[in-house]
């Protein structure tokens, strides 16, 4: 019995690295077709193909009804929606390595506000001192201020997604597949424009629905299973390592490279991340 739980855990921590690495993955495939569809087109069509998909495997509309959260689940759309056009901006401008590790400081900095401890400042202090050192020697133009600001934008977002999430999370799978579909009707209007090109290869066609089913689709699934085995802390020591695996994305699809400023950087947000979710656990637990 004590080895079929241990089993399972181990089959969700796996689940939970899948969906890590596929997100980040799925970034750095979407970056090389900005060159085509432009960032904003890309998000929306992450945003499309994902709606699409999650509508046919969770069918939301047999649940639709007027009783449903729809103000929250507007807004949920709108930060979805917004979340996905900044962060792919922030690629345009800065190694995608670079840029996660700003986003991450959004859902650290939720934690923060919402933590009772004094000394989760410190955490917080310690990945201001991660993000200076971003800026430092970015010769190889990899590094931009106006990418930093997208970044910080989307990072805003991500902490806006959090605290709106947990108000409509008891639609479960049929609030994602809404949410989604919100935020493809809120980004339309910025990535139509470009779509033109998606039907002129079968190539860049696939690539799409790719990035989609990384970034979105196949995560969710991933996730939904991990989340039933997994303790928080988990979790929260996962998404503290986004940085070095969305750097590791960057590197390896993208031939993207950090200097040892932005290397050591990104280790100290990484490590701020991953102290504040572990000791917010072990606290909440005593």
């Amino acid at each position: 019995m004590r080895a079929s739980v241990q089993n399972k855990q181990e089959f969700a921590l796996a689940a939970a690295c899948l969906s890590l690495a596929s997100v980040q993955i799925g970034a750095a495939i979407a970056k090389t077709l900005f060159p085509i569809f432009g960032a904003e087109g890309v998000a929306l069509i992450r945003l499309s193909f994902s709606a699409l998909l999650l509508w046919i495997i969770f069918k939301p509309w047999r649940s639709l009804h007027s009783q449903m959260d729809w103000k929250n689940l507007i807004i949920y759309g709108l930060i979805l929606s917004l979340m996905n056009l900044l962060i792919y901006k922030a690629f345009s401008h800065l190694s995608i390595g670079i840029a996660i590790s700003i986003e991450v400081l959004g859902p650290l900095t939720v934690a923060i506000v919402m933590s009772k401890q004094k000394q989760d400042l410190l955490w917080g202090a310690l990945s201001f001192i991660g993000l200076m050192l971003l800026p430092l020697g970015s010769s190889n133009q990899n590094f931009s201020y106006i990418g930093m600001f997208y970044a910080l934008a989307a990072a805003f977002c991500w902490g806006m997604y959090i605290i709106y999430g947990t108000k409509v999370a008891k639609g479960g799978s049929n609030t994602v597949a809404i949410g989604m579909l919100v935020a493809t009707l809120f980004a339309l209007p910025f990535g139509i424009s470009d779509l033109t090109q998606l039907f002129h290869s079968y190539w860049i066609l696939l690539l799409c629905v790719l990035v989609s089913l990384l970034s979105s689709t196949l995560p969710f699934l991933l996730d939904i299973f991990a989340m039933k085995k997994l303790e928080p802390k988990v979790f929260g020591i996962l998404l503290s390592a986004s940085p070095a695996v969305s750097a590791l994305a960057g590197w390896l699809i993208l031939n993207e490279h950090l200097n040892p400023y932005q290397i050591t950087g990104i280790a100290i947000i990484m490590l701020s991340c991953a102290g504040c979710s572990y000791f917010a656990y072990k606290n909440n637990k005593a």
